[in-house]
């Protein structure tokens, strides 16, 4: 795999931080944009263009840098509506001419969705909004890799040794935790071992690493339990495009039950509590028992007649055994029921009282030695159950993982077509008509314009209704009537439609095109060598075969305005040879354009400002008239001021109103 403008150097700390070329493309694939800019010599930007290019974006279609400075606002806009930072950084790859038949569809299901199930349409947001892109940990292990083999997938999480011919696995048992791969491991684990042979899994080699990745990932998987439990509660299909996101959790139905397992581990936290408790329950059974005897010796009686007496004088040792005997039965049933009690203790953990649990029977003394064995065994038990299942959990988890990390890529692309239909109805945007050549749209809305936003209807080409099909007009009109505004909902739309996406008007058209060329008001007239350089450029779109939109605004600030006029004029025949172009510009000089162009076929549309309100703002139609060279705003203004000014500076707009 190449990628552009990477070196073999910056390509292994690319590999090193992602921990292998699988994980590298999957990321980018994901566009996690923010991940990979982790990476130390990418920034942010660099990040950006390797990840849209890597998912195969054209770049060539935003043609001038304010073509993109369009896209970048219309992408930020539908970032707004997004339900997590995951989606938000996944539109980041929406760019034009990339999979444009599938993106409809996906926009075309997702708004049929939200109209034909509006309650489950607005239940996915309160599940969305907890997605989010996976991580994998980034602590090291106290775990060694003993293996004859590398691994390097793991350097960045343990050590990896390789043992010599002359050592054995017991030259490794100084470290705490060890996976052994291969032959001549232990037969018996010490703890914290793990044996597993050259050919097994290397998804198991670190559990701890497997267990911390369900578990710092816990949030955006209750996702993906949520959907299991909603999919289960659904008698029928809502929609499909529910469907489509209920069917990402296939194989998956046993996530839930597994998952509880990290939480649970059964008999190791069983016989961990028999083992904390051992010695103040082995503590308390002496002294209980000590008590026992004692209350019970209370009523045993020894009847001794003076022979007896006299017998015991001559030998103590008789005297003793007939006191035993006395106190036998008694004593031997208490210690037995006591030796019953800790074995109901100890069934817990799999264990029963030992013969030689009491070291004296009166007083009472349990054995220290047998004692000591038990929380040996206790703890041998421990070390391997915690091993079987911290092994079988990691086992079941490492197999669900990759399934895992599949549906939450996906999930959070459904949820990228799931907020862009929520950003389409917020703006009543609709799919466009893809035609052969030209745009047109009715009751278009500037997206970023606050308030009441007076919808237009406007187009050329053969888009366009019949009367309207020319190829290239000149926009005529009032300052601040909505020239620029009108020229940049053009660029949306076209932006828009050739990304696949939906358009702000109530109906649209637009013709394929291989580059937006979007040319800026320029902030003054250019020095020569500038201005010459612009012209070159300029000379190139306009005469080129290549099928594209060109809106340009104002062209004529380049240089002084009898020049810019001619120069316009020339550019505009040129364009006018280009039978797969179209452009709108942006003029104040349309009368010396005309002249200079020498034909009366070129179209001129105008916005007309009709007046001053009651408040003195302007009365403008925001819809250009065709065939109408619209009359500029300066009278209006003037007016204007004429209106609220005083003293001298009234008397002198007066005077230049008059002049018009």
């Amino acid at each position: 795999m190449n990628l552009p403008g990477i070196g073999e150097r910056l390509m292994k700390r690319l590999d090193d931080h992602f921990g292998g070329r699988h994980e590298l493309i999957r990321t980018l694939e994901s566009g996690d944009v923010s991940r990979i800019a982790e990476v130390e010599g990418i920034s942010v930007k660099r990040a950006l263009a390797l990840a849209r290019e890597y998912n195969g974006a054209e770049a060539t279609f935003l043609a001038t840098s304010e073509a993109e400075k369009l896209h970048g606002q219309l992408i930020a806009s539908m970032q707004r509506f997004a339900s997590n930072s995951a989606s938000s950084s996944r539109m980041q790859m929406l760019m034009p001419l990339h999979q444009i038949d599938e993106r409809r569809e996906r926009c075309r299901q997702m708004l049929s969705f939200a109209q034909e199930a509006n309650d489950a349409f607005a239940h996915l947001r309160t599940l969305f909004k907890n997605l989010s892109y996976t991580r994998r940990p980034t602590q090291r292990y106290e775990r060694v890799i003993v293996s004859q083999h590398e691994h390097p997938e793991w350097e960045s999480y343990v050590r990896i040794l390789t043992p010599s011919a002359q050592e054995s696995w017991k030259d490794y048992t100084v470290f705490k935790t060890v996976t052994w791969i291969g032959k001549n491991g232990p037969d018996e684990l010490p703890p914290g071992w793990l044996v597993l042979p050259e050919s097994g899994r290397s998804d198991v080699m670190i559990p701890e690493y497997t267990l911390d990745w369900f578990t710092n990932n816990r949030k955006t998987l209750k996702v993906l339990l949520d959907l299991i439990q909603w999919r289960s509660e659904e008698k029928e299909v809502l929609h499909p495009a529910l469907d489509a996101i209920f069917q990402e959790t296939n194989g998956l139905e046993q996530l839930a039950r597994i998952f509880s397992m990290i939480e649970d581990s059964g008999d190791v936290e069983t016989m961990e509590e028999v083992r904390d408790g051992l010695w103040s329950t082995a503590k308390k059974l002496e002294e209980q028992l000590n008590q026992r005897i004692a209350a019970e010796m209370e009523s045993v009686t020894l009847d001794l007649s003076g022979s007896d007496m006299l017998e015991a004088l001559a030998d103590a040792a008789t005297f003793q055994r007939k006191l035993a005997s006395a106190t036998e039965d008694v004593m031997n049933e208490i210690l037995e029921k006591g030796r019953t009690e800790f074995s109901l203790y100890l069934e817990a953990g799999g264990l029963k009282a030992p013969f030689d649990l009491y070291s004296s029977n009166w007083p009472v003394k349990l054995n220290r030695g047998a004692l000591d064995k038990i929380n040996d065994e206790l703890e041998r038990r421990i070390n391997d159950g915690k091993n079987d299942h911290l092994l079988r959990l990691a086992t079941k988890l490492a197999d669900l993982k990759p399934l895992c990390e599949t549906a939450i890529q996906r999930l959070i692309e459904h949820d990228m077509w799931y907020s862009i239909a929520s950003w389409a109805m917020h703006y009543n945007a609709t799919l466009p008509e893809l035609v052969q050549h030209g745009i047109w749209f009715e009751q278009g809305s500037h997206l970023f314009i606050e308030g009441d936003v007076q919808p237009v209807n406007y187009g050329l080409g053969l888009a366009a209704p019949k009367g309207d099909r020319q190829s290239i007009a000149l926009l005529t009109g009032a300052n601040s009537g909505g020239k620029t505004t009108l020229l940049e909902l053009v660029a949306h739309i076209a932006i828009l439609a050739h990304m696949g996406l939906p358009v702000p008007a109530q109906h649209a058209e637009v013709g394929c095109v291989e580059a937006l060329h979007v040319l800026a008001k320029s902030g003054g007239t250019q020095s020569a060598g500038a201005l010459e350089t612009t012209l070159v450029d300029l000379a190139n779109v306009v005469s080129n075969a290549q099928p594209k939109l060109i809106l340009a605004d104002e062209l004529e600030a380049i240089t002084e305005p009898g020049a810019g006029a001619r120069i316009i004029a020339g550019m505009l025949r040129a364009a006018q040879q280009q039978a797969n172009s179209s452009m709108v510009l942006v003029t104040h000089l349309a009368p010396a354009i005309l002249d200079a162009y020498g034909e009366d076929d070129l179209r001129i549309d105008g916005i007309e400002a009709k007046g001053l309100d009651e408040h003195l703002e302007l009365i403008v139609d925001r819809t250009p008239k065709r065939n109408c060279l619209a009359r500029s705003t300066p009278e209006l203004i003037v007016r204007r001021l004429v209106e609220r000014s005083s003293g001298d500076a009234k008397d002198v707009f007066s005077d230049i109103l008059s002049l018009f």
